[in-house]
């Protein structure tokens, strides 16, 4: 993709400003109105990725952040924000939390002072909440510089519900609404009599158990759970004696929310004990997942996801193609239609808003948001600001296998789509009782 004449300016050396001038000169009197307005360089709306950049868990980070820059580009590429003083271009900004909550509040203190209104973190449910809690007091604080919190992971269901707030929005499926949708896979296999739960040790992994033991109650009574285990977040180096309990319990499956390299680690150990059982995960299909389960893992590892590539139609099938341009790394195999729902949702709010400065009248717009790209669509839900969007499970299946035209990270093994949610197939109730600005 070519470069804006934003990168171009950072890229290039101050002894060529004087010919990006000319020709910025030169645009804006050949262009159009609204292109003449974008060469004339309009101060950049900011975007803050507070995000795990190093450490355990940098490569979700990353992930993430490829996403949010595949889809600023996109906006950016086609003019940027439109908007009665001008279009403005979108601008990313990198803050690393270091998978820390004290970090992150600095980095959001850093943010704010660097004049951002718009915060996007989402590889954490703790920090999100600290985020939440901090961006309410800092908005009521100091008014002239409120700002947005636009979440595209954290699942913790309590963050759209008790923990509710107008300044946050969230684009991914919480963690009931993914269990939801792996249980209406699960309750179909009548072979299924004993299940183990595992998890991470903080308030994401604690309600995806919570759930996954509702859920079976409601829906399954004959199945078993033979293990409820959490464990420490990021710092479980070998699982080899977690997988020896799940072998030895008898376990016909596993169910898991782990993510990052605990969902990676897992799944090697399993594959190194000889567990030959089900993963029913939230993450599973990218990663470092496929590749370390392998053979194994064909027809036995199921993932929930709000897009998968292998989804049907023509549409997603270049949605995916594209983002493979863009990034070609195998490693880089990991796109997030949500993120891009979220990216394009903000465009569409700032320009009816018409005054990015007005955060309250930006949230106004951003709660009555539909929008759609490359065949998926989703609309905000105002009561609660949860985004309600399709929801596919996928079973990982070798490539070249019927339904498998994609596989993931180079693995050689892809997901294939076994059940697709409507967005209200997989809309739940909420308990959100929110407070608005007067």
């Amino acid at each position: 993709m070519p470069l804006t004449q934003f990168e171009m300016r950072e890229i290039f050396p101050m002894k060529h400003a004087r010919r990006l001038a000319l020709k910025s000169l030169l645009a804006a009197v050949t262009l159009p109105a609204a292109s003449a307005v974008w060469a004339q360089t309009s101060a950049p709306i900011k975007l803050a990725l507070i995000e795990t950049l190093s450490g355990p868990f940098a490569n979700t980070g990353e992930a993430v952040y490829r996403n949010l820059l595949w889809a600023v580009e996109r906006v950016n590429a086609r003019g940027g924000i439109k908007l009665p003083g001008g279009a403005r271009p979108l601008a990313l900004e990198r803050y690393d939390s270091k998978g820390q909550n004290e970090e992150a509040l600095s980095a959001l203190r850093a943010a704010v002072d660097d004049g951002v209104q718009f915060v996007l973190q989402g590889n954490s449910s703790a920090t999100a909440a600290a985020l939440i809690e901090a961006i309410n007091k800092h908005n009521e604080r100091e008014p002239s510089k409120r700002v947005l919190f636009l979440n595209y992971s954290a699942v913790e269901p309590g963050l759209t519900n008790e923990k509710c707030s107008f300044w946050h929005f969230r684009f991914d499926a919480h963690a009931d609404m993914r269990m939801a949708a792996l249980m209406d896979v699960l309750r179909e296999d009548k072979s299924m009599k004993n299940v183990y739960l595992i998890g991470q040790d903080y308030s994401f992994g604690q309600s995806v158990l919570r759930e996954a033991r509702r859920q079976l109650t409601a829906q399954r009574p004959d199945v078993r759970i033979v293990g409820d285990e959490l464990h420490p977040v990021g710092r479980v180096k070998d699982f080899l004696p977690y997988v020896t309990k799940i072998k030895a319990s008898g376990a016909q499956a596993v169910i898991t929310g782990n993510w990052g390299n605990d969902l990676t680690l897992l799944v090697k150990a399993a594959k190194e004990v000889g567990f030959d059982g089900k993963f029913y995960t939230f993450y599973g299909n990218a990663l470092g997942a496929p590749a370390a389960i392998g053979d194994a893992g064909i027809g036995k590892v199921i993932a929930v996801a709000d897009w998968l590539p292998n989804v049907p139609g023509a549409q997603s099938e270049a949605f995916y193609q594209s983002f493979r341009v863009r990034f070609p790394k195998s490693a880089d195999d990991y796109v997030h239609m949500r993120m891009q729902l979220l990216i394009e949702a903000l465009a569409q709010a700032l320009e009816k808003s018409a005054n990015p400065s007005n955060v309250v009248a930006v949230a106004q717009k951003l709660e009555s948001v539909n929008v759609s790209l490359s065949g998926q669509s989703g609309h905000m839900r105002a009561t609660d600001h949860q985004f309600q969007q399709p929801l596919v499970v996928g079973v990982m299946e070798r490539l070249g296998a019927p339904g498998v035209k994609f596989d993931v990270e180079g693995s050689g093994y892809g997901f294939k789509v076994i059940r697709q949610l409507s967005p209200v197939q997989a809309e739940l109730p909420t308990t959100c009782k929110m407070v608005r600005p007067a």
